[in-house]
């Protein structure tokens, strides 16, 4: 009977590494369960025919939509988000509208269940591109001897107002005002908050035909007579 209880130790003890080595399979399928979905990146052809196209921005409920669309020649090599609503939803969706997109090879993809706005905004400024590279690429066949970049950077006068100097840079696409980006501005908040709703509001009117902002009516004034210079320059 003394011979049994040490026999039963031993036994009880030879269980316990069982016991402890389970949970490690779960803590290694919890790790690869959380690794980040990647945007495909852009490939390049190598023999110079890759073209870059920026999609319009399209406004939607939950934020800005903007995509960029590297072709490879006539086809559509790579998509990256330039912006995109900060919501779970449409982190999960834009991997899979770029991968329709490549499949598709056009902008006919499919919205993805629970991000309808996101995916029809994708679709739009996806759609813009295609038509600015073939548009691009009809310009380019017609005239041979036309540049194979369409876009031209164009900066706006410095116009010194009472609350600083206020610059604008432009990029044209083709005949569109494809971007605005500031050169100079003031340092206030009031700026800082009208900037962006002045860039927008000429992505949409394709002019200085914009409004003066709420609380940025100086930087507003300069804004519009920066990029009125720009657009005059370019002709």
């Amino acid at each position: 009977m003394k011979r049994a209880i040490p026999v039963l130790v031993l036994s009880v003890a030879g269980l316990i590494p069982v016991w402890r080595y389970a949970p490690s399979d779960g803590a290694t399928t919890t790790t690869e369960a959380s690794a980040p979905a990647s945007t495909p990146s852009a490939s390049s052809s190598g023999d110079g025919s890759s073209q870059v196209v920026k999609g319009t921005t399209v406004n939607t409920e939950k934020g800005p939509v903007q995509v960029e669309v590297t072709f490879d020649g006539d086809s559509i090599g790579s998509v990256r988000m330039l912006q995109q609503p900060n919501h779970p939803q449409t982190e999960a969706a834009v991997p899979k509208l770029i991968a329709s997109t490549l499949e598709a090879q056009s902008a006919d993809v499919d919205t993805v269940s629970g991000a309808t706005i996101t995916s029809d905004g994708y679709r739009e400024s996806l759609q813009a591109a295609i038509d600015a590279q073939a548009k691009s690429a009809a310009a380019a066949s017609s005239s041979p001897s036309a540049s194979a970049t369409a876009s031209q950077v164009v900066p706006g006068s410095a116009v010194n107002t009472e609350k600083g100097t206020v610059q604008v840079e432009v990029t044209f696409d083709g005949d569109s005002i494809g971007s605005v980006r500031m050169l100079q501005q003031p340092n206030h908040p009031q700026t800082e908050a009208a900037v962006p709703k002045l860039i927008a509001s000429t992505l949409e009117a394709q002019s200085a035909d914009v409004d003066t902002v709420s609380g940025a009516t100086i930087t507003s004034e300069g804004y519009v007579e920066s990029l009125q210079a720009a657009l005059d320059a370019r002709g």
